[in-house]
C-alpha cells in the first residue's frame, strides 16, 4: 500500500481522489493549503504527492520548490493551468509529470502507478558511470560531481536508467517516452526535451555543450561513457 499525498482546496475533488485512490489500495492523506500540504508532507512522509497549483495560501510551484529542496518524492502536478510555460516552469522546478483539468480519471490513475514505480534494477544498467568528475550511482541513485551532490528527481533516475541500458548508443525517442511514462506515451517529445534540459544543467560542465547526454536530431538520445 502506497501513501499519497492529495492537495486540493476543491473538497469535491479531493473526495473523488480519495475514493478512486482508496479503491486501488491506497492510504490517502488530504490537505487544501500550500502551509497543510507541506506539515502533511514532513510529518507522513507520503509515497506521492498530487498537487494542484492554485491554492489559497502558498502557489503550488511554491510548495513543490520546498519538497524538492529535501526530497525526490515523485510529485504529480494537477492543475486547470494550461499554459505552456506553466507547465514547463512546473516541470523545471522537479515535477514529474502535469495533469491539466479538466483530467480523465483512468488516466490520472495510470500516471500515478507509474510515478509509483520503482526504477527498474535490470542487470543491463550499469552499476555506476564515472566520466570527468561525474559519478552517477545506479543502484544507490546518488549523483555526485567532483564530490559535490547533485539532486536528481526518481523521473530523472528512470530516464538515466534507460539510457544507460543502452550506453554509448542512440535510443529512439518513443522507447524513451514508453519505458520512463509508460505504454500509452510516445509522442510527447517535449518531455524529452524539459527533462533532457534539466538533467543537462544538473550533470553537464557545459550545458550548452552536452559532454553526457546528447540529443541526436530526429532519433533519439545517447548517453555517453
Amino acid at each position: 500500500m502506497s501513501r499519497i499525498l492529495v492537495v486540493d482546496d476543491d473538497a469535491i475533488l479531493q473526495r473523488t481522489l480519495r475514493i478512486n485512490l482508496r479503491a486501488r489500495d491506497h492510504e490517502v492523506l488530504l490537505a487544501g493549503t500550500g502551509k497543510g500540504a507541506l506539515s502533511a508532507f514532513f510529518e507522513e512522509q507520503p509515497d506521492l504527492v498530487v498537487l494542484d497549483l492554485g491554492l489559497p495560501d502558498l502557489d503550488g510551484v511554491e510548495v513543490l520548490r520546498r519538497i524538492r529542496k529535501v526530497s525526490a518524492t515523485p510529485v504529480i502536478v494537477l492543475s486547470a493551468r494550461q499554459q505552456a510555460d506553466d507547465k514547463v516552469e512546473a516541470l523545471d522546478e522537479g515535477a514529474d509529470d502535469y495533469v491539466s483539468k479538466p483530467f480523465s480519471i483512468d488516466e490520472l490513475m495510470a500516471r500515478v502507478r507509474v510515478a509509483l514505480r520503482r526504477m527498474p534494477s535490470d542487470a543491463d544498467v550499469p552499476a555506476t558511470l564515472e566520466s570527468e568528475g561525474l559519478v552517477l550511482d545506479f543502484a544507490a541513485h546518488q549523483a555526485t560531481r567532483d564530490g559535490a551532490g547533485i539532486h536528481l528527481t526518481p523521473t530523472e533516475w528512470r530516464l538515466l536508467a534507460e539510457l544507460g541500458r543502452h550506453l554509448g548508443r542512440v535510443v529512439p525517442h518513443e522507447q524513451l517516452l514508453r519505458a520512463v511514462w509508460g505504454p500509452g506515451y510516445g509522442s510527447e517529445h517535449h518531455y524529452l526535451r524539459v527533462y533532457s534540459n534539466q538533467i543537462r544543467r544538473k550533470i553537464e560542465i557545459d550545458p550548452t555543450r552536452p559532454r553526457h547526454l546528447v540529443n541526436e536530431p530526429g532519433l533519439g538520445y545517447r548517453l555517453n561513457p
